[in-house]
């Protein structure tokens, strides 16, 4: 006869229709699921960074595989990691399950958190539908912008006024900036340093300066009211525009056209190559100093700003502007055309006006403007993206990036101790040089550059398949 013993603990005493396994009961644990491990000490997380191969040296958890364990785990029904509201939670350390996350059943049916839960067996993908759109949707990265000049060079003698246009960046790599009485040149490519011209001998000094769009030829103002022509690969002076009666606060190139604004109030446009009988043509609007002057992208309209705090728009073939746009309540220096937009405007007030408006020159309405909170001195938008930098006065002196048309912040650049008055754009649209009344010039990357555009492949094109 055959005995067996069945001991108080042993398994064999139990009448669990499981089994013999020993499932632990967790519905009182607390499972905070660590993703960030925010609560690892010090010793821990050492020890696992030495341990790591250098394709995850950075230490950085996924966002997008975080939300995705949530979502699958936690109920989380996260669709775009981009929601304030979402950034918020990622922080936060996460909560405890609301069911316990292992259970033992003899049945074990296929879960889905957006059916309620209940079993779909023609489901082929193992994640839920919020998963799926979180996976879909396109996460964009925020573009980082370096918070530091990466050169940053001495301008003894910049001038402090917010008029002058003192500082301009050519075609071909050439920085040239007015010091007082002189106009210098400085490489972008070799880092050399040259003197253009010195009117201490004339008892003039630098106002403006403007390169022209082939880069060869660069306009100096004068505070006498003259424009100086130079031909920069021979050093040697061209021509000298004559006519105005004030100081010459802003230049503008048009082909071989040279515009020059002027404290008299007016706008002169000449064209070198002609006698000055045959080419001399006045535009008369402003009832103040003219300070702001830009061509539009296709060469047909020259905008011009004021110390009346007017904004006007001028053709190639009338005298009188077509368009007046009168919204802003201090001098307008900063002017800059889209090129992205055809006649999108933007235009920046100074300290009692602060702000930036866009124009639609087309339909002559008026379109968005931005409370900047200090006054506007540059525009310029970039050549590659659809973003505008501005360059500010009293009392933050910083530079900011806008993205249009949202008009959102993308970053803003604090370095300078006093007014940014003057900017200038490199002619890959990636750097901007920028002067400020504490004389000196700071260089920025604050746009990417354009990526070449991949020609498609068609096979309607008669092109693709010659050899």
């Amino acid at each position: 006869m055959n005995w067996s013993l069945a001991l108080p603990n042993s398994p064999l005493s139990c009448s669990n229709k499981h089994g013999d396994r020993f499932i632990p009961s967790r519905a009182g644990a607390n499972w905070n699921l660590n993703f960030h491990r925010l609560y690892e000490s010090e010793d821990s997380t050492k020890q696992k960074e030495s341990t790591k191969d250098a394709s995850s040296s950075t230490g950085k958890v996924n966002p997008v595989y975080s939300a995705l364990l949530k979502n699958e785990l936690l109920e989380a029904a996260i669709e775009n990691i981009r929601d304030p509201k979402i950034e918020d939670q990622m922080q936060q350390p996460c909560p405890s399950p609301k069911k316990n996350l292992f259970t033992y059943a003899p049945v074990t049916k296929r879960w889905r958190p957006d059916i309620n839960d209940e079993a779909f067996p023609y489901v082929l993908s193992p994640i839920s539908n919020k998963s799926k759109t979180l996976l879909t949707s396109q996460q964009k990265q925020i573009r980082k912008v370096p918070q530091s000049p990466f050169k940053i060079l001495e301008a003894p003698d910049l001038q402090n006024d917010f008029y002058l246009n003192l500082l301009d960046w050519s075609s071909l790599n050439i920085v040239t900036v007015g010091l007082g009485t002189c106009a210098y040149l400085w490489s972008a490519s070799t880092s050399q340093v040259a003197r253009l011209c010195d009117l201490s001998m004339e008892g003039d000094y630098v106002t403006s300066v403007a390169w022209s769009e082939q880069g060869n030829l660069v306009a100096v103002g004068t505070d006498k009211g003259f424009v100086q022509i130079w031909d920069v690969a021979t050093g040697k002076i061209l021509c000298t525009v004559e006519g105005h009666t004030a100081r010459v606060s802003v230049l503008a190139w048009n082909a071989d056209q040279i515009s020059s604004g002027s404290k008299d109030k007016m706008i002169l446009q000449r064209d070198i190559r002609a006698s000055p009988l045959q080419s001399e043509r006045w535009l008369q609007g402003h009832r103040h100093e003219v300070c702001g002057l830009k061509w539009s992208t296709d060469n047909q309209h020259l905008a011009s700003g004021g110390s009346d705090n007017t904004v006007m728009i001028w053709n190639l073939c009338s005298l009188r502007p077509v368009l007046k746009y009168t919204k802003h309540v201090a001098a307008v220096k900063a002017i800059a055309w889209s090129p992205h937009q055809h006649g999108l405007l933007a235009s920046g007030g100074g300290i009692a006006d602060r702000s930036i408006h866009f124009w639609n020159t087309l339909t002559g309405q008026p379109l968005h403007h931005i409370d900047t909170s200090s006054q506007v001195c540059n525009l310029a938008w970039s050549k590659n993206n659809n973003e505008l930098v501005s360059t500010h006065g009293y009392t933050e002196n910083q530079i900011s990036i806008w993205k249009y048309p949202s008009l959102t912040q993308v970053a803003e650049l604090t370095g300078h101790t006093n007014r940014v008055l003057y900017m200038a754009m490199s002619p890959d649209g990636k750097v901007i040089v920028t002067g400020s009344a504490d004389e000196t010039l700071r260089f920025w990357n604050v746009f990417h550059k354009a990526c070449s555009a991949k020609e498609s492949r068609s096979v309607l094109s008669l092109f693709t398949k010659i050899r």
